[in-house]
């Protein structure tokens, strides 16, 4: 079942990331990896800037979560993450495809690290294209509120 979840969550999604991020340890440059990957104060920051997130779960347990924020002229997806132990179980898939249905009208456009070939394998399964470094950086500065360590390590896939 998936439902929406707000800052009275804020402990149980952040449980989701911090071990979902996990996967990015040693992968992304470590000057972009911290622990945790993402505190309170972020996630408060992100929600109060328009982040909503949304959880899936399975007898009344968390496993997984997704964000979409509004920017501009698009919907970025924010925040997807599934816990370690239930990766490649159908998780994100279910989560991705509740957005892509809340929003089949929308330009869709989700940020990721250019080294999680995972991630970027999973968005194109869903019709996903991937724009070209240079592409990439020039949305991630339009769209996103990153640094520029993260953006020259990222990349951005699309879909219309």
């Amino acid at each position: 079942m998936i439902k929406k979840y707000t800052k009275n969550d804020t402990s149980k999604i952040l449980h989701i990331i911090n071990d979902a991020s996990l996967k990015y340890k040693g992968i992304i440059p470590d000057n972009c990896w911290h622990e945790p990957y993402m505190s309170k104060q972020e996630l408060m920051d992100e929600l109060s800037d328009g982040v909503r997130m949304f959880g899936y779960h399975h007898n009344n347990k968390l496993l997984g979560v997704i964000g979409v924020q509004k920017v501009k002229d698009v919907i970025l997806i924010r925040h997807a993450y599934t816990l370690t132990s239930h990766q490649g179980k159908g998780t994100g898939s279910a989560l991705l495809k509740y957005l892509l249905k809340k929003n089949h009208n929308s330009r869709l456009l989700v940020g990721t690290w250019r080294s999680a070939t995972w991630a970027i394998q999973f968005y194109k399964k869903f019709g996903f294209i991937l724009h070209t470094k240079d592409q990439s950086a020039l949305l991630l500065k339009k769209y996103w509120k990153i640094s520029l360590k993260q953006i020259k390590n990222s990349v951005v896939l699309e879909r219309f």
